[in-house]
Parts: structure tokens; C-alpha cells; sequence
């Protein structure tokens, strides 16, 4: 199982920012100080609901389908996830 990137600090759940990043191939490392991608500051949850949602092609309908659940649903589920998007002043 490949290690997950962790997202929250482990003493006090804040987001965290990514300091360095280094190349496989050839070694160079980059350090900075560069904050998450707005995709990972959201929940596991959130981040694979974005995914099914990319995957059906965007219709709410067919997640809605896919997963067994109501269309209203779903719609609620985008809305709530819309609205904590806004809320990350991205």
C-alpha cells in the first residue's frame, strides 16, 4: 500500500504546507514553502466524490445512479462542497 500524502498536522489537525519536493530521477530537491492544492485541502470523502464526479463526466444524474442514491442528494453533496470551496477563500 502506497503511503498517503499527509494533509493535517498530527498535534493539532491544521492544514499543512508542502516544504520540499524532490525529483526521482535525478535527485534535485526545491524547497519553499507552497501551500496545498485546493483538492487535498478537502476530506477523503470530498476528494472522491470530485473524482466520480470527473469520471461520470459531470452528470449528477449518473453518479446519482452509480451510487444508489437520489439526485437531490447528490446535488446537496455539491452545494456542501461548493460552499466549503468558498470557504478556503481560494
Amino acid at each position: 500500500m502506497k503511503a498517503k500524502l499527509p494533509t493535517l498536522c498530527p498535534s493539532c489537525e491544521s492544514l499543512l504546507d508542502v516544504s520540499q519536493l524532490s525529483c526521482g530521477q535525478c535527485s534535485t530537491i526545491v524547497q519553499g514553502n507552497y501551500p496545498l492544492p485546493v483538492f487535498l485541502k478537502l476530506p477523503p470523502k470530498e476528494q472522491e466524490f470530485i473524482l466520480q464526479f470527473f469520471l461520470a463526466s459531470g452528470s449528477l444524474k449518473e453518479m446519482a445512479a452509480q451510487l444508489g442514491i437520489s439526485y437531490p442528494t447528490v446535488r446537496n453533496q455539491l452545494d456542501d462542497m461548493i460552499q466549503r470551496i468558498k470557504d478556503l477563500n481560494i
